[in-house]
């Protein structure tokens, strides 16, 4: 697959080229632009790089940073046994465990939440840092989801975390999470308002937490500019912003979407199956 050419392999993480070092220079070389283009397209377009992760992992099997960057690259595409494999052989070959929680995940997709919630109770859960806890935390509250347990799952997600004012990396997911969790039971002023403060934590906006509120206001935001939007009922200028009444709020979203990982099921990734 073509790399442009301004992408060398420096720009990985130094722990990364450090394990690269085990290669002839040239097949490092090679390794590292491929892994270099899967972290660039893993948001904005998962085939891609999944095409990238498997050149890489067909030219470096044995190095763990390739087999989870593989995992990533498989999990972003919803190739969840695929991923969970991956995600296997990098911990055997590393002993870490902050692969854990996605493992969780990967259980989830496999359409097996109780096992994602077995492990979740797990002594890996101890070894993991504080975000790797939150994580477990999210995944282990949208299996509860899968597995219709939503009162399990709003319960699930509280945690000294989520009551924290401390705003982390993880803040705006969690709470996200919460509120979509508490939407499900029907408690939707209290779930409006951690919507709210979920948009307050959510300086890069990995949620949709506005559009989540504003579908709780009974308001919907149409695009000028859209050809296939209906405008002709569109009020007057005065009322602000292009926004309309909607005719009905639409209903809560995927029960996955609340707890696990970094994807698209969880819309903080972003996010499902």
């Amino acid at each position: 697959m073509p790399i442009p050419e301004d992408v060398t392999g420096q720009e990985l993480d130094k722990d990364v080229r450090q394990e690269l070092m085990s290669l002839p220079k040239t097949l490092a070389d090679d390794v590292a632009r491929n892994l270099v283009m899967v972290a660039k397209l893993l948001d904005e377009d998962a085939e891609q790089a999944y095409g990238y992760a498997r050149v890489a992992l067909r030219l470096a099997s044995r190095v763990a940073a390739v087999r989870e960057a593989a995992g990533f690259a498989a999990y972003g595409v919803g190739k969840y046994a695929e991923a969970l494999a991956e995600f296997r052989a990098a911990r055997r070959m590393t002993g870490a465990s902050h692969l854990w929680p996605v493992m969780a995940d990967c259980e989830r997709g496999l359409g097996r939440p109780e096992k994602a919630l077995a492990m979740a109770g797990e002594p890996e859960v101890q070894k993991l840092d504080k975000a790797g806890q939150v994580e477990m935390r999210l995944v282990a509250a949208g299996a509860r989801r899968d597995m219709g347990q939503a009162e399990a799952a709003v319960v699930t997600l509280q945690s000294p975390e989520l009551a924290s004012n401390s705003v982390q990396p993880w803040t705006a997911r969690l709470r996200y999470a919460y509120a979509d969790a508490l939407l499900a039971v029907d408690r939707e002023e209290e779930a409006r308002e951690w919507f709210a403060r979920a948009l307050e934590a959510d300086q890069g906006g990995m949620t949709d937490a506005s559009d989540r509120l504003a579908q709780l206001d009974g308001v919907e935001f149409l695009d000028a500019l859209d050809p296939e939007a209906d405008l002709e009922d569109v009020p007057e200028p005065e009322k602000g912003n292009g926004e309309v009444p909607a005719e009905a709020a639409e209903a809560g979203r995927e029960d996955r979407e609340s707890g696990g990982g970094s994807r698209d099921r969880d819309r903080g990734v972003e996010e499902e199956r």
